[in-house]
Protein backbone atom coordinates (compact mmCIF):
# COMPACT_ATOMS: atom_id res chain seq x y z
CA UNK A 1 0.00 0.00 0.00
CA UNK A 2 1.28 3.43 -0.93
CA UNK A 3 1.10 6.44 1.34
CA UNK A 4 0.42 9.92 0.04
CA UNK A 5 2.10 12.78 1.92
CA UNK A 6 0.37 16.16 1.68
CA UNK A 7 2.21 19.14 3.22
CA UNK A 8 -0.07 21.10 5.57
CA UNK A 9 1.91 23.86 7.24
CA UNK A 10 4.91 24.41 9.46
CA UNK A 11 5.60 25.65 12.94
CA UNK A 12 8.46 28.05 13.57
CA UNK A 13 10.08 27.39 16.94
CA UNK A 14 12.51 29.98 18.30
CA UNK A 15 14.41 29.28 21.51
CA UNK A 16 15.97 32.13 23.48
CA UNK A 17 18.32 32.23 26.41
CA UNK A 18 16.48 34.27 29.05
CA UNK A 19 18.99 34.09 31.88
CA UNK A 20 20.72 31.63 34.14
CA UNK A 21 19.27 29.17 36.64
CA UNK A 22 20.51 28.67 40.22
CA UNK A 23 23.32 26.40 38.94
CA UNK A 24 24.59 28.90 36.40
CA UNK A 25 23.15 27.00 33.43
CA UNK A 26 21.26 28.89 30.72
CA UNK A 27 17.44 29.06 30.95
CA UNK A 28 15.89 28.44 27.55
CA UNK A 29 12.37 29.56 26.57
CA UNK A 30 10.68 28.55 23.32
CA UNK A 31 8.07 30.48 21.34
CA UNK A 32 5.92 28.79 18.72
CA UNK A 33 4.59 30.49 15.59
CA UNK A 34 1.92 28.34 13.94
CA UNK A 35 0.60 28.26 10.38
CA UNK A 36 3.82 28.98 8.52
CA UNK A 37 3.12 28.18 4.88
CA UNK A 38 4.55 24.87 3.76
CA UNK A 39 5.80 26.43 0.52
CA UNK A 40 7.81 29.14 2.31
CA UNK A 41 11.53 28.63 1.81
CA UNK A 42 13.71 27.71 4.77
CA UNK A 43 15.78 30.85 4.19
CA UNK A 44 12.68 33.06 4.33
CA UNK A 45 11.47 31.43 7.56
CA UNK A 46 14.91 31.86 9.09
CA UNK A 47 15.14 35.50 7.98
CA UNK A 48 11.75 36.29 9.54
CA UNK A 49 12.80 34.71 12.85
CA UNK A 50 16.06 36.69 12.88
CA UNK A 51 14.21 39.92 12.07
CA UNK A 52 11.60 39.37 14.79
CA UNK A 53 14.08 38.44 17.47
CA UNK A 54 16.50 41.25 16.67
CA UNK A 55 13.88 43.48 18.34
CA UNK A 56 14.24 41.84 21.75
CA UNK A 57 16.95 41.76 24.38
CA UNK A 58 17.43 37.99 24.70
CA UNK A 59 19.89 36.14 22.46
CA UNK A 60 18.50 33.48 20.12
CA UNK A 61 19.61 29.99 21.13
CA UNK A 62 18.11 28.10 18.16
CA UNK A 63 15.67 28.41 15.28
CA UNK A 64 13.72 25.34 14.19
CA UNK A 65 11.04 24.59 11.62
CA UNK A 66 8.67 21.69 12.26
CA UNK A 67 6.83 20.60 9.12
CA UNK A 68 3.36 19.10 9.44
CA UNK A 69 2.42 16.56 6.81
CA UNK A 70 -0.87 14.71 6.39
CA UNK A 71 -0.33 11.03 5.59
CA UNK A 72 -3.10 9.03 3.97
CA UNK A 73 -3.21 5.56 2.51
CA UNK A 74 -3.80 5.38 -1.23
Amino acid sequence: MAVIATPLNSVLVVACEVGLDEHGLPKIRQRYFNNVRSNASDQDVYDVAVALYSLQEYPVYSIRRDNRIDLIEE
